[in-house]
């Protein structure tokens, strides 16, 4: 038997951890995936406004929309964040209209969890160079986030590289006590195997962009994301 609720993903051209969004996603739920058009851009602000534009990502709904998904979801977080609430909610209208169902954008979903968890302060830990990891401070600011502090790669590719230990790291020292949470940007970060030990370690909520993007988009489809006891068992 197929799935019962198929969901549609549009991710960057340079997506790698497709699977990252896979081992968060119910027995029965499908993933339909496409990608943005290539460019031999970096990971940098004009990569962004470049994967962001409203006729690319209606055009890979429409690629979508033969399957008839229940929802939409544009999984990239710079793309999502680069032109500030404006821009995203304009991109997660133009996903609607195209598919003729409900959809989200990675960023618009960290908003929706940071709400969900009743969170204003933040840290922020990306592996963006400093203009791109700007964009996101500023986007959060504009939704009412205030962010405390940040630690930062300063990465313009390969992001898919970067191992576990390196990110652990990324994230304890983004965090400090004035932070209600710590939200890890870029769905080309692997985050999964470690969510939970951070969580123990740091006590608080971290809200990663895959983690985000996946959490939000099952409820709207009526499905239960993972519990925090399920990452826990998985923390490495």
């Amino acid at each position: 038997m197929s799935p019962s609720v198929r969901i549609a993903v549009v991710v960057p051209h340079d997506m790698v951890l497709d699977h990252e969004l896979w081992r968060w996603t119910p027995a029965d739920t499908s993933l339909l995936f496409t990608r943005t058009p290539y460019t031999d851009r970096v990971v940098t602000v004009e990569m962004a406004e470049e994967i962001s534009e409203t006729a690319v990502l209606e055009q890979a709904v429409r690629d979508l929309s033969a399957a008839e998904p229940h929802a939409y979801v544009y999984a990239c977080t710079s793309g999502s964040f680069v032109h500030g609430r404006h821009g995203e909610r304009r991109l997660t209208a133009a996903m609607r209209r195209a598919g003729g169902a409900p959809a989200i954008t990675t960023s618009g979903a960290v908003l929706e969890s940071l709400a969900a968890l009743g969170v204003t302060r933040v840290a922020v830990a990306t592996p963006y160079d400093a203009a791109l990891a700007g964009r996101f401070a500023g986007f959060l600011a504009e939704a009412g986030i205030s962010v405390v502090s940040t630690g930062d790669l300063g990465l313009s590719h390969h992001i898919w590289e970067v191992p576990y230990e390196t990110t652990l790291e990324l994230v304890r020292a983004a965090d400090t006590d004035a932070a209600e949470a710590v939200v890890v940007s870029c769905t080309n970060l692997a985050t999964y195997d470690v969510i939970g030990r951070l969580e123990a370690e740091l006590g608080k909520p971290v809200v990663s962009a895959n983690r985000a993007t996946m959490e939000t988009v099952l409820r709207m489809v009526g499905r239960t994301p993972p519990t925090a006891e399920h990452l826990w068992g998985h923390a490495s």
